[in-house]
């Protein structure tokens, strides 16, 4: 007895302990509500336009999600600049496992390998060229940027239309198996052959993508068709931007306008950054600057500004911007404000692209509080324990009383889908053990949701709360608690890699709250001021069930229906995990639950016979 005594002692210390259980987990986000949004067509219903003619060339800088028409005959890819690490210019073409619906190319299966995305070129004539033209096709390729590597059994593939009009594999790489930031890689491939030296010539890029782990993240830039070159024509005379510019915030991505104005100083970034790349063999002097203008009122904020910096050959620097003072008053208090900001450099020559020479990026004040940048790179999710639950919760700050209305939050495909799992939303205003609270104070829940995908508004799933909830000026803490013994694990929450400073996270696995370890935002944003409609606050729908329980609501007996003779042994626990009544059960018999408090409970079944998902019930 002594030995168990102490055996368990030492199992429940490991229990409290043991990190490398992998509690906190990151996986891929297998869901892009941005391409999701769209409706489109298929890639073969795409019109084909003129033939192209030499030079051919891709930066994919601007602000659509897809490939350029004008170039490119379909729309697998995502176009984006947050899925890539340090790109040649601003803009890159993702190949992933997702369609162009943004949703996985196999929902059900995870573990084969499936030829995934594709770029192809519109037909291009060069005809007129032979070997001794030297035509060269160059692009760069970067595995997993801000993704999920590629697996050794993932690969990225380029095929060259022939003229007889089949697509030849010319060029792959496997996946490099293992997590790094791999930089972008340049690849110089001569068009030699009279096979391909056609009037109707294409190029496709194609990836196999594991449907695992993995993911099989690859990011193609700077595409460039052209005669007259060589192997050694590595050189590209242009300047560009490569990341974003930074948030008008000093912390929040947006925020409501009142919020902001109610403390302007300290809610407001000292400066702005972005950065630009030197692409030349040579140093080069860039002028550049910026303006913002106020879209709701038309009102200049910031005039262009001018400065001057030299920059070496093939480096990227970091330009600064100071901060613009606030001249705008509050509009109405519930109004929606924008601040157009538009960043640029002069071109070095008139050759340069001129796509990346400019940013337009808005600084949007709305109804919610935000950390993340609206774009998910990755998932977050918990790793629970069979009879503990799990909490996240994500920490804000009001500037001034304000009415909580809902929750909006992304949620990150599944494989297979999780419409099945279960999470209620909790609102406290403390945690035990942060910032020296002593105990959580919860201040409002709604309890037993189950995740959402369609698109909606910010392409997040609103949820609304049962009533509005006044919160006061300070902090508070918003985010979901995964109930246990319900099958909600490893629910994926969309994580925002991107975010520069502290995440503002907590989890709970064990009954302690622990400051989140992983970088990025969980996009989990609060509603505030009026009204929000709500876009699902509907309880799971478990399909396939073998047994049923009625009536539910109960209030002192529960009746179990279920095939066969035999009895099975039924459970019942809280939303906490704890396991409250236990006994056995027949098939058309009664229970008495009399004696449970009322409130919400999981009743699992369990015999020989039975394969079924634990089933909520409210005890009036």
């Amino acid at each position: 007895m002594n030995r168990l005594v102490v055996f368990l002692f030492l199992a429940y210390t490991v229990f409290l302990s043991l990190h490398s259980y992998g509690q906190e987990q990151v996986g891929p986000i297998r869901y892009n509500p941005f391409l999701h949004a769209r409706q489109h067509h298929k890639a073969a219903a795409r019109t084909t336009i003129h033939t192209l003619t030499l030079p051919f060339f891709e930066d994919f800088t601007g602000y659509g999600l897809y490939p350029d028409s004008t170039r490119w005959t379909d729309e697998e890819v995502y176009i984006n600049n947050t899925m890539c690490l340090s790109p040649i210019s601003r803009g890159v073409a993702t190949f992933d496992a997702l369609n162009s619906n943004g949703t996985p190319y196999d929902s059900f299966s995870n573990t084969s390998p499936i030829y995934a995305d594709s770029l192809t070129s519109q037909a291009i004539d060069i005809s007129g060229d032979s070997a001794s033209d030297s035509v060269y096709l160059s692009f760069f390729y970067q595995p997993q940027g801000n993704g999920f590597y590629p697996t050794i059994a993932d690969s990225l593939m380029l095929y060259f239309k022939d003229k007889y009009g089949q697509f030849i594999l010319v060029w792959a790489i496997p996946g490099p198996n293992a997590s790094a930031p791999y930089p972008f890689q340049q690849v110089m491939i001569p068009i030699t052959d009279t096979l391909y030296l056609h009037n109707s010539f294409q190029f496709r890029f194609v990836n196999i993508a594991s449907l695992n782990w993995a993911d099989a993240n690859w990011n193609i830039d700077y595409i460039k068709l052209d005669k007259n070159r060589s192997a050694a024509d590595t050189i590209i005379n242009d300047v560009g931007f490569t990341t974003d510019p930074t948030f008008l915030l000093n912390d929040y991505t947006s925020m409501p306008y009142r919020q902001f104005y109610a403390a302007a100083p300290a809610e407001t970034a000292p400066q702005y950054s972005d950065s630009i790349h030197n692409n030349y063999n040579t140093a080069q002097t860039i002028n550049y600057g910026y303006s913002a203008l106020a879209l709701n009122t038309g009102a200049i904020l910031q005039f262009p500004t001018a400065a001057t910096s030299t920059m070496l050959p093939y480096t990227t620097q970091q330009l600064t911007y100071t901060s613009y003072a606030l001249t705008i008053s509050p509009p109405d208090p519930e109004a929606r404000v924008v601040f157009e900001n538009t960043y640029f450099i002069r071109q070095v020559s008139p050759t340069d692209p001129p796509g990346n020479d400019t940013i337009v990026k808005d600084q949007i004040f709305d109804n919610y509080l935000a950390y993340d940048d609206g774009t998910a790179e990755k998932s977050y999710y918990l790793n629970l324990y069979p009879t503990l639950p799990g909490k996240i919760a994500v920490e804000y700050h009001l500037n001034q009383p304000d009415t909580l209305r809902g929750m909006a939050i992304y949620f990150g495909r599944q494989i297979p889908f999780a419409s099945y799992k279960l999470f209620s939303i909790y609102i406290y205003s403390a945690l035990a053990g942060i910032n020296g609270a002593p105990f959580d104070v919860k201040l409002d829940s709604v309890e037993l949701l189950s995740p959402g995908y369609a698109d909606t508004i910010n392409h997040f799933w609103v949820y609304r709360m049962n009533k509005p909830l006044l919160l006061p000026t300070g902090t508070f803490y918003a985010g979901i608690l995964q109930p246990a013994q319900s099958g909600s694990d490893s629910l994926y929450i969309g994580l925002d890699v991107n975010r520069i400073g502290g995440n503002h996270a907590y989890f709970n696995v064990t009954g302690f709250w622990e400051p989140s370890l992983v970088s990025g935002a969980l996009m989990i944003r609060p509603l505030l001021g009026q009204y929000v409609p709500g876009t699902s606050v509907t309880n799971v729908q478990v399909k396939g069930q073998k047994w049923q329980v009625t009536p539910n609501p109960a209030k002192d007996l529960l009746q179990f229906e279920f095939d066969g003779d035999n009895q099975a042994v039924y459970y019942i626990t809280d939303i906490q995990g704890q396991e409250v009544q236990k006994g056995t059960a027949a098939s058309g018999k009664s229970v008495d639950i009399s004696a449970l408090t009322p409130g919400i409970y999981f009743v699992s079944l369990v015999s020989e016979k039975l394969d079924a998902a634990p089933q909520k019930i409210i005890k009036l």
